[in-house]
């Protein structure tokens, strides 16, 4: 929602947005620097400004009081999908990326490998590139990139959002069972995807990952040309593989014949698969210069996706998005890997419709294996209504992780979390607070508590 409004003002139109509250970081931020006004809470005196028209969100019910409002009032409104297709999506040649986990990373690659190339391409992200500093930028040229979620489009409409993009090219990062408040199980996830891929126009390049089954059955039956990706396998996949210093070099194959050396900032293996599917699509659209290779080695990464918010008293902060049990097993084995004989001390807020929930009580568990020790905040309550016996049991969960031998503990107070945290600390460690949100500003409290300690010369 904030990338459309910030498309739309950079139009020319003037935009006002609502929401229950101020959106928090990186968005709030983003629409301050926009002079994007957002007036909260909802009220139908919200729309007393007289807009031409209402870009609804799909977190808005039917009885919202703006909704019933703007239905009173008979001011015209449409999805956030639906403004994007019609207004900068036309004439466009859309390179849409979905998938169950990857698409901010992934999506932000490609726009700035299009931008460091000369291609001028527009986006649509949701999250913010550090390269760009804003999650949209209108088209110079004909390529407008989008990340394409599978969530639910509006209540008037409760088909995913990606189905409106009209892809020319696309890629299936991956599908697992997610968006539990939506998804009754896995085949509707992956019935999802595959009325994704039969919007495909025929011989459109779709790249899917080698050896995801769920994916297989999502593209099956696609008029689209299909092509594999991964490391290892697939058709454009990574070869002779090094990781050095947070960074890896490898190979990209296009079967059996080369496609170039590339070294890549991204550090795990989740991105790698990430870059060789980025780096497939550009080439599969003919999209390759002298210069991708050097764009590549610049990417600067995603706001909230392994970002280092700084080092204090010998200690890396790290903030990071994930949530669903496999995005937090990949970042944790990346960030492991990307800093050898650290301890990893995982700050944890369960605040998504998928993480609140008990779906993956025992995946979390597993996911959560490779940190030296974990701290939960409380889980945030919703106005969803959500049965106690639906809700994630954390005192199990902190249990399981505690037997399988890495200390866990629920520490509702962030500030006590933030001291607990720093406490555990020693010089060398990292500290990585995953939440999809600004999780209280929890990074922040941690570096003012390392740097004090950095200060007193507090040995550890």
């Amino acid at each position: 929602m904030s990338a459309v409004a910030g498309l739309m003002k950079d139009s020319g139109h003037e935009v006002r947005g609502s929401d229950r509250v101020h959106p928090y970081p990186p968005v709030g931020d983003l629409l301050d620097n926009l002079g994007i006004p957002v007036m909260h809470p909802y009220d139908p005196s919200n729309l007393d400004w007289e807009p031409d028209l209402v870009v609804v969100g799909n977190v808005i019910r039917r009885d919202n009081p703006e909704a019933e409002a703007m239905r009173e009032r008979q001011i015209p409104f449409m999805s956030f999908p639906q403004a994007l297709r019609e207004h900068y999506l036309a004439g466009r040649f859309p390179m849409v990326v979905t998938g169950t986990h990857g698409k901010t990373t992934t999506s932000s690659l490609i726009a700035w490998l299009l931008h460091a190339q000369g291609y001028e391409p527009g986006y649509l992200i949701g999250g913010v590139p550090l390269d760009f500093g804003t999650n949209f930028r209108p088209a110079g040229g004909k390529f407008f990139v989008v990340e394409g979620d599978e969530y639910d489009t509006a209540y008037f409409d409760k088909g995913p959002k990606f189905l409106h993009y009209a892809p020319q090219a696309a890629i299936i990062n991956n599908v697992e069972f997610d968006h539990a408040d939506i998804y009754a199980d896995l085949e509707a996830v992956i019935s999802a995807f595959r009325r994704f891929a039969r919007i495909m126009p025929a011989g459109a390049p779709l790249l899917v990952p080698a050896g995801d089954k769920n994916a297989a059955a999502a593209s099956a039956g696609s008029d689209a040309a299909l092509r594999s990706f991964g490391i290892e396998s697939g058709f454009w996949h990574a070869a002779d593989v090094s990781w050095s210093g947070g960074k890896v070099l490898f190979e990209l194959m296009a079967g059996d014949v080369s496609a170039g050396r590339f070294v890549s900032p991204l550090f795990g293996r989740h991105n790698l698969a990430n870059t060789v599917a980025a780096l497939g699509l550009l080439h599969e659209t003919g999209c390759v210069t002298p210069d991708l290779a050097r764009a590549l080695a610049s990417f600067a990464g995603v706001r909230k996706r392994q970002e280092i918010k700084g080092v204090a008293a010998g200690v890396t902060v790290i903030d990071d998005f994930a949530h669903h049990p496999t995005a937090v097993r990949e970042t944790i084995l990346a960030v492991c890997n990307a800093f050898p004989g650290s301890r990893i001390i995982g700050l944890f807020e369960p605040e998504s419709n998928t993480s609140r929930r008990r779906v993956f009580q025992n995946e979390y568990v597993e996911a959560f294996a490779e940190a030296d020790q974990i701290l939960f905040c409380a889980p945030l309550e919703k106005n969803d209504n959500l049965p106690p016996e639906m809700k994630i049991d954390m005192a199990r969960l902190v249990a399981d992780i505690n037997a399988r031998g890495t200390p866990a503990a629920i520490i509702p107070d962030i500030d006590e979390l933030a001291a607990a945290a720093v406490e555990a600390a020693r010089p060398g460690d990292v500290i990585m607070g995953m939440s999809g949100r600004d999780f209280y500003g929890v990074h922040q409290k941690v570096l003012d508590r390392l740097r004090e300690r950095e200060r007193v010369g507090d040995g550890v």
